[in-house]
Parts: C-alpha cells; structure tokens; sequence
C-alpha cells in the first residue's frame, strides 16, 4: 500500500499539473490513509516476534491469521451478509482496488500476512526480519509523505514518496539486528533499500506488500551470498 494505488491509470493531459494528477490518483482521503497507516503499523509486531521465537511457531500463528483474513476476504465478495457488515465497518478504509467486485484483490492487511508467510518460509530469519521490518516502516513513511508533499511523479508514485521510503528504509537498517554488525552489513541494507525504494515505486498488478519484502529479501541474500559468503545466515535460528 502506498500513497498512489498502482492500478488507477491516469494519463496526464496538457496543461494537467503533477501535484494535481498524484492527488487525483489516490483512491482514499488523507485522515484515512493516516488511520489505515496507523493499522499497519501493527504489522510491526511480526517481525519484532518473529526474531525471538522458532519458525515453526510462526508458522503456526501466521498460517491461522492469514486463512481466517483469507477466508473474511474472499466471503466480502460472495457472502452478501459479510459483504454488509465488512463494507459498513471497513469500507471507509479500502482503496479502489481492494473493493473494486471484478478484479476481486486482497486487502492490504491479508496480502501482509501472505507475505510475512512467504517470508518466514524462503529467507534466512536474519533477512525476513529485515525486510520485513524495512517494507512496514517505509511503506508508511512513503504513503504520508507522497499524499501530503508529493510533487513530482516517479512510476506510479512520487518521488518525494519514494525518498521518504528510501531515507526511512535506512534509518532501518541501521536499527535492525545484523548478523556480525560489520560495516558491510549496511552497506548491503542501503542498497537492499534502494532496491526496495525503487520496487515499490513501480509495483502495478502484484501488492507492493509482496514485492518490497521480497526484492529487498533476495537483494539482502544475494548481496550476502557475493559479498560476505562466510557470513553464516543461519546461525539465528
């Protein structure tokens, strides 16, 4: 999620500013996007969790959460009585495309927990947290700084939104457990976050949620791999 839904194409006619055009292309007003912002940042919790405790235990708490989201998801559409009662109480807070009846997408909070699952399954814990940690922080930071002082247009975002993201994604990195605490460890967290900056940008059709986490995951992994090889990724377990 960020401060310009991917999937609203506009096309700048003449005459037609850029501040004026990113603002026409979000889909919810600011205080929602706050509120929706301040949701999210919840999120925060799973990789916070996830660094003290077995994968198998995080398995067994996302898998849950995910399918009961899943489930709540897919019954907004087909199930009349829960699409009342899920748009009367959370309407206000969708984007265009996550209540959009023919494309039929998963909200932000259901891709979030996908990802964290796929996360949790593919990358060395080191890696999953980082990134993790990187896609919630940043991709609050760039929605409400590209909604509130976005001027120029970067992709399908702003750029002032993504150097939020990319700033923000740093102070990360620098917060965020290493493995060794080398110095090149964050030389490999500043460019995995510039991967990341740049991924979220220019998501279109698959969730921002899905694609930060996992370019900044394989850039952290293969940056690790080239640079760093007798790092052991795996001695958090």
């Amino acid at each position: 999620m960020s401060e310009t839904p991917s999937d609203v194409q506009e096309t700048p006619t003449h005459g037609t500013r850029e501040p004026e055009l990113l603002h026409a292309m979000a889909t919810i007003d600011y205080r929602s996007e706050f509120i929706r912002k301040l949701i999210h940042l919840c999120s925060l919790s799973i990789p916070t969790i996830y660094f003290f405790i077995s994968k198998q235990l995080a398995l067994e708490l996302l898998v849950p959460t995910f399918l009961a989201f899943f489930v709540v998801d897919l019954a907004r559409f087909y199930h009349e009585p829960t699409q009342a009662w899920f748009y009367r109480w959370f309407g206000w807070l969708l984007r265009r495309h996550e209540s959009d009846s023919k494309t039929k997408r998963l909200t932000g909070a259901t891709n979030i927990l996908l990802s964290a699952i796929v996360c949790v399954l593919i990358f060395p814990k080191i890696i999953a947290v980082n990134a993790f940690a990187i896609l919630i922080i940043s991709d609050i930071t760039s929605a409400l700084v590209g909604r509130r002082f976005g001027r120029r247009r970067f992709f399908q975002k702003s750029l002032e939104g993504t150097l939020a993201f990319f700033v923000s994604a740093i102070v990360v990195v620098f917060l965020a457990p290493k493995v060794e605490g080398l110095a090149l460890e964050y030389g490999i967290g500043i460019i995995a976050a510039g991967v990341g900056a740049v991924v979220e940008a220019a998501s279109t059709k698959i969730d921002d949620n899905i694609t930060v986490p996992l370019s900044v995951g394989f850039t952290l992994w293969a940056l690790y791999a080239l640079l760093l090889p007798a790092v052991d990724l795996y001695r958090l377990i």
